[in-house]
């Protein structure tokens, strides 16, 4: 798997290749939209919305949005979080870690994760935080199988949304 950060336009665009790629794989995840609420059609994802979700992602210069390719195909993506909005809260985040549907199940996410895991460890980070909407117990089931724990619930900030909140420690 590599993995590497979008690379956009001299404008800080997505270039159309890559967009195309993106919401294809935002799209193969309609089970997941339909529990999130992203989209308001989740079977009928499109490229100007995602490019328009990643918009304020992609300009914040304490966020990271990372492709993960294997065999040249986009098989995941990742967006990270360096320093949360609440100053109480020193851990970075995981926003979203995103596997086509049809790549699920192949050891991609648990490989992203990972890499993810070891970029913060690197730059000596503690540990690690993420948030898991209530109403998602798969994903809850892959972070606890992969060493997250459950510290806390709250609504999420964006549409406040039930989630389990949960960490990892990354020594």
């Amino acid at each position: 798997m590599i993995l590497e950060p979008l690379a956009l336009t001299p404008d800080h665009d997505l270039p159309g290749p890559l967009l195309t790629e993106l919401t294809a794989l935002y799209a193969s995840n309609h089970a997941f939209y339909a529990l999130s609420g992203d989209f308001p059609d989740p079977h009928d994802i499109r490229s100007e919305q995602v490019a328009r979700a990643l918009a304020d992602e992609l300009a914040n210069p304490d966020v990271e949005v990372l492709g993960a390719r294997s065999a040249g195909r986009l098989v995941a993506v990742a967006i990270t979080l360096a320093h949360h909005p609440d100053p109480a809260d020193p851990d970075p985040w995981i926003g979203l870690l995103l596997v086509d549907a049809a790549e699920q199940g192949k050891g991609h996410g648990r490989r992203l994760a990972a890499h993810v895991e070891d970029r913060f460890r690197a730059a000596g980070r503690e540990a690690l935080r993420l948030a898991a909407l209530d109403n998602n117990p798969a994903a809850l089931a892959f972070w606890t199988a992969i060493g997250y724990e459950t510290i806390g619930h709250r609504k999420d900030r964006q549409l406040g949304r039930p989630c389990a909140v949960l960490r990892k420690i990354l020594r």
